[in-house]
């Protein structure tokens, strides 16, 4: 196992040597005598895909000594494209077919048989009267599997057939003049203009090993198998296409050109690499980082590994996996590569910092949180004198911010004097970090009630006896919510279980003083003004209340979109976290009620399936002596009775539970139509506002100099109009559900084009 793992590589398994060949010969004899291990190779061939063509070479040296072994891993490889769920399961599958077809295990015909089925389901896809053009997505992703093969076995098809491979060009280029196309250059057709230069260069590839051509006099002999081709799943829709295909990469080119210098079907191949790396070790960030630096290819590759990662980081709607995985894979490879990867980080940092004007909102959250995290694994080192101009930028350049806030979250991962000794050499940038101070309480240097209130929660008075109090001695008077929201949150105030504590206890207490929207809105205010020198505990303290059921989600959303909240919206983070928060929590709650009933239905499921294999044991007879007797074993018969008895009490319980959670998931979706009908009417509103006043054009893309020429109405519009298409993006599959309401009370066409 560790030979099949370790194979290409310089390690203790190969006595340190990293002669491909060796490698190979050794694998293939231990392999003969252990031809059980069939499924394990087929394992580290889907999940180390960068070695593919030394895994095909093994498998082309066995098919010499057992066809039957060749055929069985042929037959693995076709039986996982057919059933592969995801996008890199095909994908995977169609490049080791394609490998094995290089060391003759596989007939050329029948790769491109498999090819020119997928061509011809893609040209039916986006075909307006056969098919379906909203399933375009589907339709390119078959495409780029067919073309993504090339480089692993364009020289042998070409070879071998090159008529057939011919007709495959042909036929994806007439793909490509009918498919619906985007404004600019997308990856499938960048990698087609890749796939024709490497055609004219008669198809050699600097980054594919070619183990298979050590061996080529003895594979000759190998008897080549056939396949059958995939069937055809059929769809419509175009987002659920959007979400089941998505696009695998969007180049960020952060870089010159220059810093990567390679040949283009080379940059695609290392990208492949990168991609299958980062996917298949998703939860080994060091054997990920490892694989990351030690790719089979003959060059230098740190600038596109960066790019690479900060792509799938700022993938949009969202990343594969969650940013926390990329931001410990770049301080792993930091680490690996201390001479090399933290200098290309750094660069990647300056260039997208250049950028920011221009990036999308979703992705400039994404880049602080995680820069700010980034320092705080490197003792916040960064030469914060080169972003010292910021400060002579308006308040609302999206270059201070970006700089403002990547202190803040600095802020919150350490302390504030740790911060401001980061920028000592840049001292004048402590204009930009979050006050100092902690809570600010009202009532600090003494108030009757809030002392009052105060000693009766330390005596552990009740929340019914609080309630009474309040009733008698504070609610007659004016400001009675303001006394009792100020002294609980001080009290609350020394840390996040004391805060906690408070909520859980006296919750009733603030329950009976905000029975309603308004009210609840007083409270958030009260809030906000207790932790306004704290972004992160104004954050904290609203999800928590609003996961205590305090605060309704639409107080939150009118609480942001008030007078003062929205003149930071083009200055601040902190009233777009505290949205993001709320529809998050709204979300989740769908999103968790609808697996619990999703597991509830098959625990019905299961209960109906042991109570219909019991009926039908109980029904099965035969004739003894003229009268009919059970047949069924009764043994089985008593196992199966003593099941069902037990799963019908579960099924009763679980039918009981899946009725109570659907009225839950019913309300829970009416609030969140409520919710997203709120938040864009607020949305409309204020923008309806001020685009009329801003001198801007909402469809610009490039702002001048990085967005200080640009005025504050403008950059307002431009950051309030960014937000409207991240929400709508990230939250599209639950605003679907909702289109016709929206459509018809609120949808304004700016909206419908997010």
């Amino acid at each position: 196992r560790n030979l099949l793992l370790r194979i290409g590589d310089k390690c203790p398994e190969y006595g340190g040597n990293s002669d491909f060949k060796e490698h190979i010969e050794t694998c293939n004899g231990i392999l003969l005598r252990e031809l059980e291990h069939s499924e394990f190779l087929l394992q580290c061939a889907e999940q180390l895909p960068h070695k593919i063509p030394l895994y095909g070479a093994v498998v082309g040296l066995l098919n010499l000594e057992s066809e039957d072994f060749a055929r069985k891993v042929v037959d693995a490889t076709q039986t996982s494209l057919q059933e592969a769920l995801d996008c890199n399961g095909i994908r995977i599958s169609m490049r080791f077919l394609t490998v094995l077809m290089c060391s003759k295990v596989l007939q050329p015909g029948s790769v491109v048989e498999v090819f020119e089925t997928l061509l011809s389901s893609a040209a039916t896809t986006v075909d307006e009267e056969a098919g379906n053009p909203s399933w375009q997505p589907r339709a390119d992703f078959y495409i780029t599997c067919i073309l993504s093969c090339l480089p692993w076995g364009g020289a042998d098809l070409f070879e071998q057939v090159p008529e057939e491979l011919d007709r495959v060009l042909v036929a994806v280029e007439a793909y490509l003049s009918i498919r619906f196309e985007s404004d600019e250059k997308d990856f499938l057709e960048d990698l087609w203009d890749r796939i024709q230069v490497l055609s004219n260069n008669e198809w050699k590839v600097d980054s594919v090993p070619k183990p298979h051509l050590s061996f080529e006099a003895q594979l000759v002999a190998g008897k080549s198998h056939p396949i059958c081709c995939p069937e055809q799943p059929s769809g419509k829709q175009k987002h659920e296409a959007e979400l089941k295909y998505p696009q695998r990469l969007r180049r960020l080119n952060i870089f010159p050109a220059s810093k990567a210098e390679m040949q283009p079907i080379d940059r695609f191949v290392v990208e492949e690499y990168l991609l299958d790396v980062l996917f298949f070790f998703n939860g080994c960030r060091k054997e990920c980082a490892l694989y990351m630096v030690g790719l089979p290819v003959p060059f230098r590759y740190e600038y596109l590994m960066a790019e690479t990662i900060f792509s799938q980081l700022l993938l949009l709607p969202q990343p594969p996996f969650r940013p926390i995985y990329y931001t410990l894979v770049i301080i792993d490879l930091c680490k690996a590569l201390p001479g090399a990867f933290p200098a290309v980080v750094a660069g990647a940092v300056r260039s997208l910092f250049e950028k920011i004007a221009d990036l999308d909102m979703e992705c400039r959250t994404r880049l602080i949180l995680w820069f700010s995290h980034h320092l705080a694994n490197f003792q916040f080192i960064w030469p914060w004198e080169e972003w010292a101009h910021v400060l002579d930028l308006p308040r609302w350049a999206p270059q201070r911010v970006f700089v403002q806030e990547v202190l803040e979250r600095e802020v919150r991962l350490s302390y504030w004097d740790k911060v401001k000794q980061s920028i000592e050499n840049a001292p004048a940038l402590e204009e930009l970090l979050p006050p100092k101070g902690g809570p600010t309480f009202k009532y600090e240097d003494g108030g009757e009630l809030s002392t009052e209130l105060n000693s009766m929660v330390k005596g552990r008075k009740t929340a019914r006896e609080i309630i009474s109090w309040v009733e008698e001695n504070v609610i007659p008077l004016h400001g009675a919510l303001e006394v009792v929201i100020q002294t609980l949150l001080d009290i609350g105030s020394k840390s996040f279980t004391h805060l906690i504590t408070v909520l859980e206890r006296y919750g009733q207490v603030i329950a009976k003083l905000c029975p309603d929207q308004d009210k609840q809105v007083q409270l958030i205010h009260e809030v906000s003004l207790f932790w306004k020198n704290s972004a992160q505990m104004t954050a904290i303290a609203l999800d928590r209340m609003m996961g205590y059921r305090l605060v309704s989600n639409l107080a939150i959303v009118n609480w942001v979109f008030s007078p003062t909240n929205i003149e930071q919206f083009h200055v601040s983070d902190c009233p777009w976290e505290i949205l993001t928060n709320t529809v998050n929590k709204t979300y989740n709650r769908i999103s968790d009620l609808r697996k619990e009933i999703l597991s509830l239905e098959k625990a019905v499921l299961s209960a109906e399936k042991a109570k219909a294999e019991l009926e039908a044991a109980e029904s099965k007879l035969e004739i003894v002596d003229g009268e009919p007797v059970q047949s069924e074993n009764p043994g089985r018969l008593k196992r199966l009775k003593a099941h069902a008895d037990r799963v019908k009490e579960e099924e009763i319980n679980a039918r009981d539970s899946l009725e109570a959670k659907e009225a839950l998931l019913a309300r829970a979706r009416d609030d969140s139509e409520a919710l997203f009908i709120s938040l864009y009417k607020n949305f409309a509103h204020v923008l309806m506002e001020r685009l009329v006043h801003a001198s801007m054009d909402v469809d610009k893309e490039n702002s001048e100099s990085n967005g200080y020429k640009i005025g504050e109405q403008a950059q307002w519009c431009r950051t309030t109009l960014g937000y409207v298409k991240a929400f709508s993006r990230q939250y599209a599959a639950e605003i679907w559900t909702h289109i016709e309401k929206l459509d018809a009370e609120v949808f304004h066409p700016l909206f419908r084009k997010a």
